[in-house]
């Protein structure tokens, strides 16, 4: 078959016109972007010029009429934010939002020209390793107070602790008032006594107001029942007593209840029991009915329990207590210690009707020799008037005459 050149080798071709004579190579495009005769651009090139477009007319606007559009002037900017700045004054309050943490403290936006920032040390009251263990995360939106200012940048130093610091002492003033008893955790000492931590304050507690001989190593890391003695923010002196949050918790015991304690310690004698920062013991022979050979195999430091107060030497400071008279049947503190703690103030309760009944009879036997009472006792052992039929008895009652 012959090919396509010989059958067109033939053929005239007409002369080419000016208009469509062959460009200098330096002028072709490439044969890949010709379709037609025409130039098809891609999507990403249109996009591209489009963007090219804009760009050199909004550079353009800039170099040309940089206000064109804008409908306030820098000096109106430089008013209004003069008009919105805050009051910087020291020891303001002021409402800002954490949107930077570092290891020294945040960065604070409050919405002012001026920057602020929070330092570690001012983040909270405890001692802190980062601002993050305060709660303090970008995002929070908290109430800060202005404590100083960088001379150097008008960056404002900010603090937390300042005004935790001012509810804290509050609080104390009201505890005081109320005299009410609270909780503090030792967290150091000295010669003259420790300082325990209460209501994020550090106050000072001398050995004089301590309830127990003892030292600051032995009470370091305890919490204490505490009652305020001095509050005094001005002089930023906070003196508490153990002794007489002991006083009152010890009123409250009486013979005969039943309080919730921890194992403290084993002896071989007892165990002493923590009963709300009092110490009391409970001696082996009060722990079953049944022989307690090994008290190690009944109780265990850090146990809960539910004990009974026996007796009370406030003088003293010494507390009895018993489990045994919790026992529901003998034994079961060793075989059973969890029906005990269950079934311990029913318990209880028993025992102290039977002591109410006893004293009552007691009483009673008292007052047979004293007929101008008008009591006696009954058959059921029931304290009642002394009856007619009753005196007419005793006035037929045989004498030794």
């Amino acid at each position: 078959m012959a090919s396509l050149a010989q059958h067109v080798a033939g053929l005239p071709c007409p002369p080419l016109s000016g208009a469509s004579r062959r460009r200098p190579a330096a002028q072709r495009r490439p044969p890949s972007a010709l379709v037609c005769g025409t130039y098809a651009l891609t999507k990403e090139d249109r996009e591209r010029e489009r963007m090219r477009q804009l760009f050199d007319d909004a550079s353009e606007r800039c170099r040309t009429a940089p206000m064109e559009g804008v409908a306030f002037s820098p000096e109106d900017l430089d008013t209004a934010v003069e008009s919105t700045d805050i009051d910087t004054e020291i020891g303001s309050l002021i409402k800002g939002t954490v949107f930077m943490t570092t290891s020294n403290g945040a960065y604070i936006d409050i919405q002012s020209k001026s920057t602020a920032f929070l330092p570690l040390e001012e983040a909270c009251l405890l001692d802190i390793d980062n601002v993050e263990d305060a709660g303090i995360r970008p995002g929070l939106v908290e109430e800060f107070m202005i404590i100083d200012e960088n001379p150097g940048d008008e960056t404002l130093i900010l603090s937390l602790q300042a005004i935790q610091q001012e509810l804290a002492w509050e609080r104390c003033r009201q505890l005081q008032a109320e005299d009410v008893v609270a909780t503090g955790k030792v967290i150091g000492g000295n010669k003259g006594g420790v300082v325990a931590l209460v209501e994020g304050l550090k106050g000072f507690v001398p050995f004089s107001q301590v309830s127990s001989k003892t030292t600051a190593e032995e009470l370091l890391g305890k919490e204490l029942p505490l009652k305020f003695v001095e509050v005094d923010e001005e002089q930023g002196r906070l003196v508490l007593s153990n002794r007489k949050a002991m006083a009152d918790s010890q009123a409250q015991l009486g013979i005969g209840s039943v309080v919730l304690g921890t194992v403290e310690s084993l002896k071989p004698y007892g165990a002493f029991i923590d009963i709300g920062g009092i110490n009391g013991l409970l001696h082996v022979s009060q722990i079953s009915h049944d022989r307690v050979a090994d008290i190690s195999t009944v109780l265990q430091p850090g146990d809960t329990l539910k004990v009974m107060i026996l007796s009370h030497d406030r003088e003293r400071g010494r507390v009895s207590l018993s489990t045994k008279k919790l026992e529901p049947t003998p034994g079961d503190m060793i075989r059973n210690p969890k029906l005990v703690f269950e079934k311990a103030d029913e318990m209880a309760q028993i025992f102290r009707q039977r002591i109410a009944q006893a004293e009552a009879m007691a009483r009673a036997d008292m007052l047979r020799f004293q007929p101008e009472s008008g009591l006696t006792l009954s058959s059921e052992g029931i304290l009642g008037p002394l009856s007619s039929d009753t005196l007419s008895e005793d006035s037929e009652a045989p004498t030794d005459e």
